[in-house]
């Protein structure tokens, strides 16, 4: 048996016109809402959305430069610049900057270093630029701050390359360091230039070579909203990128030097003869260049500036030393070729010199004296006596003229500015700065390296590198190959500077044959036995700090009153490649150190 199902057409009508219903009222309802929507934004909100649409700014965005980065000669990085993460406040975008910082403070950790350094940048610039409240943010700040982006109109994370130092110390009187920008910087430099920059170089080859390190400031034209956050970029002009350096130091070297000089008070130069390329430049104690970079604490720099063995000072260039008997050689070369002496003049020495009918008597190193002796022995023992005499025949005014044609009282011109000029004396110096004339016994002394006086370590190396090269000079500079920005190395070339030229050029081969024999003689007993791997022609030095009534080397005397020790050596002798001048206070060391640092360029860096 079939069943059929019966159809019933009329209420299946009936209920599809319901659904029907009631769609179009859903669609009249949405319509009516949209169409309500439309009528608040276009005729009872227009004003409002209008001044919002209207606060949307085009804006120009200063792009910062990469900064060049800093090798050795060898291609060590020196100087580097690493990405870090930076909370930036423009000042004109921000209603209440201090309220504001409270805030911040509450979900990221300040400083009053980092709020020192901020309100001192924030009189220094301009509002609309942006200025770093904290340097160096961490993951969890960047996330913490991320959260609450939305409540600080003006402030914003940055991510910006830093300078970093990866062998601090040991370069901190070569390379020194970037810094904050000051007021001072401000009316130096190219303000448009530095419009994305908020460091710049303080001191050093940072501070030197400032303009081809620095680059070229891009820019992004752009749509900023109401929240000073950008909407589109419209436009950009990309920056060029400051130049690489390469510097003529010896990574090695250096390294070496400073470690030689351990926590004495000194410097150390080495340079290259034939080209004037400085392989090492050492001044210790040293500090730590990194500080600089972030802003360094008050309190920080308070302990560096009270610091008794002042790690800030650059003895290297601003170190004046009287150089003892370092300046004798220099001094033999005028005796020659004047005439006043020959290479056979003899005198006795008793230990004593007395200048002709005066009472004083200058004493002579060794007690008893060097009895006969000529100019060869007298380098090779550093006696005294023989150039008292000799400063007295030839006079001030020819002492001076040939410490002159030396470099000595002249800047050497080193590509690291803030050099002294040191001071080779005169009469009318020592009228104008001491307000009394000249007496014979002031000639008497310099003839040694000591009363007026003054040198550099710089200056006593490159006088030595003069010496070196029988009287050929050539300017001492750091600068070994510069990075431009197309990728081209350009090299600097060596920079001759007035030759010294003898009526006798044999006269350089009778100084320097003494000095060839001054390490084995009594006096350059610490430098140690004689190499095998090289020949070095040397001279010692000591200088009394003050008059006193202990002995030489003696251990009595407090540490701050012994005597300062100088050793100028360059090697090889007849082919030098490289000249060394060492200067260590209150310490006898200095030959120990020009040792260590001799071994290693012509030892150590082969092993």
């Amino acid at each position: 048996m079939k069943y059929s199902i019966i159809k019933n057409s009329a209420k299946e009508m009936r209920f599809l016109k319901k659904r029907i219903i009631t769609v179009n009222i859903l669609i009249v309802i949405l319509a009516s809402l949209l169409i309500a929507r439309l009528i608040t934004l276009q005729v009872f909100q227009h004003k409002y959305y209008t001044t919002l649409s209207a606060i949307n700014d085009i804006d120009i965005i200063p792009i910062e430069p990469r900064r060049g980065v800093i090798y050795d000669r060898n291609g060590l990085l020196l100087a580097k610049n690493i990405p870090t993460s930076s909370l930036m406040v423009t000042p004109n975008k921000v209603d209440n900057i201090e309220n504001t910082i409270t805030e911040i403070k509450k979900i990221i950790p300040l400083t009053q270093n980092d709020l020192d350094q901020f309100y001192k940048q924030l009189k220094q610039h301009r509002r609309f630029e942006s200025i770093p409240l904290k340097l160096k943010l961490t993951e969890n700040e960047i996330a913490r701050f991320a959260v609450n982006r939305y409540r600080f109109s003006g402030v914003s994370i940055k991510t910006k390359l830093m300078r970093q130092y990866p062998l601090g110390r040991a370069f901190s009187h070569v390379i020194g360091y970037v810094g904050r920008i000051n007021d001072k910087d401000l009316y130096q430099i190219d303000l448009t230039n530095y419009a994305a920059t908020n460091f710049i170089g303080k001191i050093g080859i940072e501070k030197y070579y400032e303009s081809q390190l620095h680059g070229t400031v891009g820019y992004k034209k752009v749509e900023i909203d109401v929240s000073g956050q950008v909407v589109r970029t419209i436009d950009r002009t990309p920056p060029t990128q400051g130049n690489d350096i390469y510097l003529t130091i010896d990574s090695g070297l250096q390294i070496t030097a400073e470690k030689a000089l351990g926590k004495r008070n000194g410097s150390v130069v080495a340079i290259q003869p034939d080209t004037g390329e400085i392989l090492a430049l050492v001044s210790s104690p040293n500090y730590d260049p990194n500080l600089f970079v972030n802003g360094v604490s008050v309190k920080q720099f308070k302990t560096l500036q009270k610091d008794k063995n002042h790690p800030l000072y650059n003895r290297t260039l601003r170190g004046l030393y009287m150089p003892g008997s370092t300046i004798k050689p220099f001094i033999a070369i005028e005796g020659l070729t004047s005439g006043v002496i020959t290479a056979s003049y003899k005198i006795y020495d008793p230990g004593w010199y007395q200048i002709p009918n005066t009472q004083h008597v200058f004493h002579d190193w060794k007690i008893g004296g060097h009895g006969k002796i000529n100019l060869a022995n007298a380098i090779i023992e550093s006696c005294d006596t023989y150039f008292y005499n000799l400063a007295n025949k030839l006079g001030i005014k020819r002492l001076d003229d040939i410490l002159n044609q030396f470099n000595f009282g002249k800047q050497t011109g080193i590509d690291l500015g803030e050099e002294l000029t040191g001071n080779v004396p005169s009469p009318d110096w020592k009228m104008k700065h001491r307000g009394k004339p000249w007496y014979t016994g002031d000639t008497i002394v310099v003839g040694i390296g000591q009363g007026f006086l003054l040198i550099t370590p710089l200056q006593l190396a490159s006088a030595t590198t003069i010496m070196a090269n029988r009287g050929l000079h050539f300017k001492p500079h750091l600068l070994y190959a510069m990075k431009q920005a197309d990728g081209k190395l350009v090299h600097q070339q060596p920079m001759p500077e007035a030759t010294i030229t003898l009526n006798n050029p044999n006269y350089w081969n009778v100084v320097i044959k003494a000095m060839s024999k001054v390490i084995t003689g009594m006096t350059g007993f610490r430098f140690g036995k004689t190499p095998s791997a090289y020949t070095v022609a040397a001279k010692t030095g000591t200088v009394q700090v003050v008059n006193s009534q202990y002995k030489v080397d003696n251990k009595a005397i407090p540490k701050n009153l012994r005597n300062n020790s100088s050793f100028i050596a360059f090697a090889p002798v007849n082919k030098p490649k490289i000249a060394v001048a060492v200067v260590v206070e209150n310490s006898t060391a200095a030959p120990i150190v020009a040792r260590k640092v001799l071994d290693y360029y012509f030892i150590g860096a082969k092993k």
